[in-house]
């Protein structure tokens, strides 16, 4: 796919591809909801509908932790506009087959295709990395993910309130958006890469394996590579099993999910958006990494204890500091290599983020499943939760391990 006459003469800038990020989590955002209680019209209980949205996941997840590499090589190979169009029109044709699904098995297709095209995001951290400095970079990282937080803002809320109606309807509107968003980077969206600074496609680049070892080898990076994975399956392990875990123990539908996962968003918005610069500035990206680590290992804590639904609101607000972690761990990651490496790397830790996708529902929904029996009250209900706590604490202990290393070579 070649760059139109539109967007050939326009400079890329950061603004072009945050709108992107924004109309592919906006699409997300509208199936979150809904997709769990859309499984349930197909199973006859509350275990069979854990264990099969267990497994859409994990097959969205290996398809991402395959695809996420291959497309970040391809985009430092051919550019990363060409990727990216290709795969919000792919991502498009999932929503579509979703709602017009007839059975679980089609479900299944669709959610192949969806993990191969979703696999995408890795080469929107590359076109950030190429249209800011290495010192601004953790902000670049930030404000997409602040524009992932405007994605989940208005997504879960609007799927949860068109799901109330119809639970086919917010993958129809997920369908439409995807297309409006592929035409508007037809149009208008230029590519960042120029060609001086694209690099051979080799398939070892696009193993996704060879690519976390490469990774790993940078001795500036170490641990962190663990770090990012634990916190990574720590968070999923929530998203995986949050519907289900607040359907089962406060009997919340579509719209109720919608509404709390519409929090999260604003939460994630105004700290990636508004608040990382400045706290990034008097904290440092370390300082600031670890404190996320710490207060998001004690919400998980709380969220698998709270007996009341208003209390999930209160730790989503007082949760604010951990959603800087991801973007100041990125920060440090990308500023370790090259200018050359930056679609692979992101590629790279996509791919984390990927294999974590599987691994999450291969351990949430299976617990889930078994404590669905329990009384909504009973504390294992929020089993799944007490394991992403104690997953972020290792993540925190890796962290300070890293960072202690970090300084002592420093000095000597």
């Amino acid at each position: 796919m070649s760059e139109s006459p539109a967007a050939s003469g326009r400079p890329a800038a950061l603004p072009f591809i945050l709108v992107v990020v924004f109309f592919d989590v906006l699409g997300i955002g509208l199936a979150m909801p809904v997709l769990p209680m859309l499984i349930g019209d197909y199973t006859a209980s509350r275990e069979l509908q854990s264990y099969w949205y267990g497994a859409l996941v994990i097959v969205y997840g290996l398809m991402q932790f395959g695809c996420a590499p291959l497309l970040g090589a391809l985009s430092d190979r051919f550019g990363r506009r060409p990727v990216i169009l290709a795969s919000i029109f792919g991502l498009g044709l999932h929503y579509l087959l979703l709602a017009l699904a007839p059975s679980l098995w089609f479900m299944l297709l669709a959610r192949v295709i969806g993990g191969i095209t979703g696999a995408s995001f890795s080469v929107a951290s590359a076109y950030a990395s190429d249209v800011t400095s290495a010192k601004g970079r953790a902000r670049s990282f930030g404000l997409i993910g602040a524009a992932f937080g405007l994605g989940f803002i208005f997504g879960p809320m609007l799927g949860g309130i068109l799901g109330s109606i119809d639970l086919h309807l917010p993958f129809y509107v997920a369908a439409g958006l995807s297309l409006a968003n592929g035409l508007y980077g037809v149009v208008l969206v230029p590519e960042s890469l120029p060609t001086d600074r694209r690099a051979p496609f080799a398939l070892r680049r696009a193993n996704p394996f060879a690519a976390l070892l490469a990774l790993s080898r940078h001795p500036e990076i170490g641990r962190l590579v663990a770090v990012f994975a634990l916190m990574v399956l720590a968070q999923l392990i929530l998203q995986t099993t949050w519907v289900l875990f607040t359907h089962f123990r406060f009997d919340w539908g579509p719209r109720e999910n919608g509404y709390a996962l519409f929090c999260v968003g604003l939460v994630a918005a105004v700290v990636q958006g508004v608040l990382l610069g400045p706290m990034l500035r008097r904290l440092g990206d370390v300082w600031l990494s670890l404190a996320g680590l710490t207060v998001g290992a004690l919400a998980y804590l709380l969220y698998g204890l709270a007996q009341q639904g208003w209390m999930m609101y209160a730790i989503i607000f007082g949760n604010f500091v951990s959603f800087a972690a991801g973007p100041a761990l990125q920060g440090i990651v990308s500023n370790a290599v090259g200018a050359r490496e930056q679609g692979v790397t992101m590629g790279a830790l996509n791919s984390i983020q990927s294999i974590m996708f599987v691994i999450a529902p291969a351990i949430g929904t299976p617990l889930l499943a078994q404590v669905s029996r329990l009384p909504a009250s009973d504390w294992r209900v929020g089993a799944t939760f007490f394991v992403s706590a104690a997953l972020q604490c290792a993540a925190l202990f890796l962290a300070r391990r890293h960072f202690a290393f970090q300084r002592v070579a420093r000095a000597s």
